[in-house]
């Protein structure tokens, strides 16, 4: 999860909503991401597509090579309805998340696409497979950095309801 801690923290310099993944297999991280959104003006850039792309791209896209089924996705956030859905139609095995997502939360919060699987509603049938998932890893220094970003303000936001300003500096470590 520090990992994934630090690839938010990458985010939130980039003025990007601060939220972080690692997927590790056997104990060795083997794809990191980080929210794309702002910079390529694309909704689905989200942290968890930006890291199973990175390990897709490392196994020149074989999807059996990347062996989802042993990957432990570490996130800071807990996985929206569409990461949640995307991780069981990857057929991960697990997630873990920092803090709960209280507006999107896809592996129970919300939606219990983790428990239920993909594809599911309205008796379309369900896609993928249920996966474990938990949270609250290192919530307090998630929720920290969520906090920095909003309360700076999001300079990409359709319409800025705020002025943007630059968060006082961090204290150096």
């Amino acid at each position: 999860m520090r990992v994934a801690l630090a690839q938010a923290r990458l985010a939130l310099d980039e003025w990007e909503v601060p939220c972080g993944c690692a997927l590790a297999r056997d104990g060795e991280i083997v794809a990191v991401g980080r929210n794309a959104t702002n910079r390529t003006r694309n909704g689905t850039r989200h942290a968890e597509f930006e890291a199973v792309d990175a390990l897709l791209d490392a196994h020149g896209g074989d999807r059996a090579a990347c062996r989802f089924e042993d990957v432990t996705l570490y996130v800071t956030c807990e996985p929206c309805v569409m990461c949640a859905g995307a991780m069981s139609a990857l057929g991960v095995r697990e997630v873990v998340y920092g803090c709960a997502n209280d507006k999107f939360g896809g592996a129970g919060t919300v939606l219990d696409a983790h428990a239920r699987g993909c594809g599911a509603c309205g008796g379309a049938g369900g896609v993928g497979k249920p996966y474990d998932a938990r949270g609250g890893l290192f919530e307090r220094e998630a929720i920290e950095m969520f906090q920095e970003f909003y309360v700076r303000g999001n300079p990409k936001a359709p319409t800025p309801r705020r002025a943007l300003r630059e968060f006082p500096p961090r204290a150096s470590t």
